[in-house]
């Protein structure tokens, strides 16, 4: 029997078993909206630290940075160092504080804590959700390609296949069924990729100095050289590091966590495992570069898989990516459907049960699950897609996040949930998160930043928020 009969084979039995599992926690669930969309805020460290490390190394992680180690080389690193550093710069900063609030999307806090606005929490809402259909679309991608490469199935169908099993599973058990699969997912995903990597590596007898020999030998020398101005090494660095910092997914696990000191640990840890092995798949694509310079990018790590290795390591390898793919698809779906029912739907809406929220997210799941087969099939590239995203939420929320949070209107108050705590203004919200998105398109996403610091602040003091100004006439 053949690798395409065991890849068939694997597929199914993996894909009934983290079905079975969302059924296994569905009761959880049901209990409430906020059971389904943050666990109750009950999650511990253990779990929290594997849902982080299995939703983080997605296809992206291992695929798609490979594929940039193959055409672009050591180029790729400070992209890859910002996207992953970010987590810890999360862990170090943001995580803490986000774990003492039960909120249930970075939008809802932006709302309650910074700027009390429907409109704002709908734009927060509408591009942070934007980077999860990018990261949904880019497990679909990278597994319809990986599928198709091992079994010569076409692409598309697996999209679609791949794509039928996340919706199902993500729709039916919620935050719990993700956590818990994480879990065996993460452990399991860790063993295979020390592995792995040892085998890669293992070609080049773990010198750095003999894969820049062997590339200068085929012609490649170029690939071991930082060839970027200060200014593209920045600007990469920085659109990684917003892209997180405005992703929902991990806002959402720290509102989930039962302590801040859990959220922290947890994001610390899976940062620095993120960084480690997101590296080595750029520095994997260099050892592919060395072997068979003539590769489509895209199929390098695919190919170094299927004509250089055993079938053994060729199954391992495959069950890695599932995993990534699954769980990070999952986690990430969920956020987005979170997000939608949470800012978009429920604060425009008249009141109703919790019941309906409920039902109304699974619904969203599928639609927002529908969208990301959509958005996979159309797009190129996985990480110019997760680029794209990162630019227009990193630009356009993470400086309206930051100048709420430090511009307080008291100085020396605490944040706490139904206190709003910022002179930024309803327009100076708006407009920033607006420009930053916009200008981030145009021009890149440091002058994004730039042009929505600016504007947040400056609007903030033309048309400051009605409620500042009574706050400010009564101290007065």
């Amino acid at each position: 029997m053949g690798l395409s009969f065991w890849t068939w084979t694997l597929t199914i039995v993996l894909s009934l078993f983290f079905i079975g599992m969302s059924f296994f926690f569905k009761k959880k669930a049901d209990a409430s909206f906020a059971h389904y969309a943050i666990a109750g805020g009950s999650l511990p460290f253990f779990l929290l630290l594997f849902t982080d490390i299995a939703t983080i190394m997605g296809v992206g992680n291992f695929v798609g940075h490979s594929s940039k180690g193959y055409e672009i080389g050591i180029a790729n690193i400070p992209f890859v160092v910002g996207e992953q550093g970010a987590k810890i710069l999360f862990a170090l900063v943001f995580a803490g504080f986000a774990a003492k609030f039960t909120y249930k999307t970075l939008a809802e806090m932006i709302n309650d804590l910074i700027v009390r606005d429907r409109i704002t929490r709908s734009l927060v809402a509408l591009l942070t959700s934007s980077i999860m259909i990018a990261w949904v679309s880019g497990q679909a991608m990278g597994m319809g390609a990986l599928f198709s490469t091992f079994t010569g199935a076409d692409p598309i169908l697996m999209i679609l296949v791949f794509s039928a099993v996340f919706i199902i599973y993500t729709a039916v058990g919620g935050m719990y069924s993700v956590v818990w699969t994480d879990l065996i997912q993460g452990g399991i995903l860790i063993a295979i990729a020390v592995w792995f990597y040892f085998q890669v590596f293992d070609r080049i007898d773990f010198s750095y100095t003999n894969l820049k020999t062997g590339l200068a030998e085929v012609g490649s020398s170029e690939l071991v050289q930082m060839n970027l101005s200060v200014m593209e090494v920045v600007t990469l660095f920085v659109t990684g590091t917003l892209g997180i910092l405005a992703a929902q997914v991990y806002w959402q696990r720290c509102f989930a966590s039962k302590s801040s000191k859990s959220a922290s640990r947890a994001m610390l840890i899976s940062g620095i495992v993120a960084i480690i092995f997101t590296t080595l798949a750029t520095v994997s694509g260099l050892v592919v570069k060395l072997q068979n310079p003539t590769l489509d990018a895209d199929n390098a790590i695919s190919w170094l898989i299927l004509e250089e290795m055993t079938q053994l390591a060729a199954l391992a390898f495959f069950i890695m990516i599932f995993m990534a793919a699954i769980s990070s698809a999952s986690s990430l779906l969920h956020s987005a459907a979170v997000v939608i029912i949470n800012d978009l739907v429920i604060p425009n809406i008249k009141e109703k049960t919790d019941l309906f929220y409920l039902k109304l997210t699974r619904v969203s799941v599928v639609v927002f699950g529908i969208l990301t087969i959509v958005t996979a099939i159309w797009a190129d590239s996985i990480i110019d897609l997760f680029s794209l995203a990162y630019s227009m939420a990193g630009g356009g929320v993470v400086p309206v996040l930051i100048v709420g949070l430090i511009w307080k209107s008291k100085r020396n108050s605490t944040f706490e949930m139904g206190m709003k705590n910022s002179q930024v203004s309803v327009w100076g919200a708006r407009i920033g998160i607006i420009s930053g998105a916009i200008v981030s398109l145009i021009l890149g996403v440091l002058w994004g930043v730039l042009a929505s610091v600016i504007l947040t602040i400056l609007f903030s003091k033309i048309l400051p928020s009605e409620d500042i100004m009574i706050g400010l006439r009564e101290m007065s």
